[in-house]
């Protein structure tokens, strides 16, 4: 089973449902009645896929073993109204997880697609997400997790990384510097108690020119400094590609040419564009906003096939919708590859 795997109770009891659908349930109950039916769930647009893994552990918790699963799998393109998942089960073990289950895939490959936008416009320059501090620390994980689905390269939390099966990254925060009084001597301290396998990422804009707390940074810590960030706030007139060509060629005169530099601070595709059109030598760059949000991408669940007869609802075509991409899932707890 992945990360994903565990599924809150208040999910599995129908707590989260929309209330018809547990009506729903209970109208059937009473009446006896318990088709088997076929149900597409469809993007409504285009864009990276994400939250089916988690789908399927849910599936997998619900459905009988005869069930049969179809699905397009984590982290691929998906074209507008591409049906990426074909449940075929009685309707009584899943329709109550109707809602859960577009809520999964809606609001995480929103911030999938976001990130994948940054990560094209960024042209192989790694992208980290520093967005958890814009959504309820409740879907946080969630979120870091979708935007490396999307491709970033890591993320803050320790809970989104952990989804994703790897370690958080992180620099330095404003407070430690501001407690210390000096960047050279929070960074020195960041430098003493952290462990070696840590990269020491000193932030160089609290209290003097970047330019000058860089060189002043590299001269303490010399090899051991991985690279610097820059998070110049607007008031100051934000981080400029002319600011980090300013930086790099500083920085390689004083022959620190191993210093990287980080951006991070309003990042987004568009900017990213401006970075790379204006040559600025930027070795990463910390996006959250622009990835955290991300409008949901919706998707729709339509039952198509009730009781072996072909059916929809007016405006759509009845019966399977053929669509090749989409992969055989075996449950319990398989993953489409």
């Amino acid at each position: 089973m992945s990360k994903l795997s565990k599924i809150s109770d208040a999910v599995l009891s129908g707590h989260t449902a929309d209330i018809y659908f547990s009506r729903t349930q209970a109208i059937l109950r009473a009446e006896g009645l318990d088709a088997v039916v076929t149900m597409e769930v469809f993007a409504n647009g285009a864009g990276i896929l994400c939250g089916m893994n988690e789908v399927l552990d849910l599936l997998a918790q619900v459905l009988p073993e005869d069930a049969e699963v179809w699905a397009l799998a984590e982290g691929l393109t998906m074209a507008a109204k591409e049906v990426v998942l074909r449940i075929t089960a009685p309707y009584s073990t899943f329709g109550l997880y109707e809602t859960a289950m577009l809520g999964m895939l809606s609001q995480t490959s929103g911030w999938a697609t976001a990130a994948r936008a940054c990560v094209d416009a960024a042209e192989g320059i790694p992208i980290i997400s520093f967005g958890a501090r814009h959504v309820h620390p409740n879907v946080a994980a969630r979120l870091e997790y979708a935007a490396i689905v999307g491709g970033c390269a890591g993320c803050a939390t320790p809970a989104g990384a952990e989804l994703a099966g790897l370690e958080a990254i992180g620099t330095i925060p404003h407070a430690l510097i501001l407690i210390f009084g000096d960047t050279v001597e929070a960074t020195v301290a960041f430098d003493r108690h952290m462990p070696t396998d840590v990269k020491r990422v000193a932030l160089v804009d609290t209290f003097k020119d970047e330019a000058e707390e860089s060189l002043r940074v590299a001269e303490a810590l010399g090899r051991k400094l991985w690279g610097v960030r820059l998070d110049t706030p607007p008031e100051r007139g934000r981080v400029t590609p002319e600011l980090v060509r300013e930086l790099r060629v500083r920085l390689d005169q004083a022959g620190y040419t191993w210093v990287k530099i980080a951006v991070s601070g309003g990042v987004d595709a568009e900017r990213i564009r401006l970075f790379r059109e204006r040559g600025a030598p930027v070795d990463l760059f910390g996006v959250g906003s622009a990835i955290s949000s991300a409008s949901p991408i919706n998707f729709t669940a339509d039952l198509k096939v009730v009781a072996g007869r072909a059916i929809a609802k007016r405006g759509r075509i009845p019966g399977i919708t053929a669509n090749p991409r989409l992969k055989r899932v075996d449950l319990p707890g398989a993953k489409v590859q």
